[in-house]
């Protein structure tokens, strides 16, 4: 059992639980997906295409790395915000960091090279 199949498995338990707690056509639904997912799971755990297997947890993990970066990089723009400021590039949308009070500045963003005017 990889990440990904986990991952199902309690994805589906939490679908369990809402389904407790919802009422008429919502509770169907929840129902079929609830199966879906269970069905899902279980053959991905007894398959035996372990390479196609391997791919689809390696898109997960890929995923899932995303969204724990965010988050990091989120926690550490918080923890940083009384000393800088945060600025995105208007054409590539890269995140530039400036320091605070320190009036008008001329920005250049390192990733394309635009250049902008920002108070900080």
């Amino acid at each position: 059992m990889d990440e990904f199949s986990r991952f199902l498995l309690i994805a589906v338990l939490v679908l369990i639980l809402l389904s407790w707690v919802t009422t008429g056509i919502l509770r169907s639904l929840l129902s079929v997906a609830e199966v879906a997912g269970l069905v899902y799971c279980y053959l991905r755990v007894f398959s035996r295409d372990i390479y196609k297997r391997q791919r689809e947890n390696a898109w997960y993990l890929q995923k899932r790395s995303a969204v724990v970066n965010w988050f990091h990089s989120l926690k550490d723009r918080w923890q940083q915000r009384k000393d800088y400021r945060f600025f995105r590039c208007p054409s590539c949308h890269a995140l530039l960091r400036v320091p605070k009070n320190k009036g008008k500045l001329l920005l250049t963003c390192r990733k394309c090279g635009n250049r902008f005017e920002r108070k900080s």
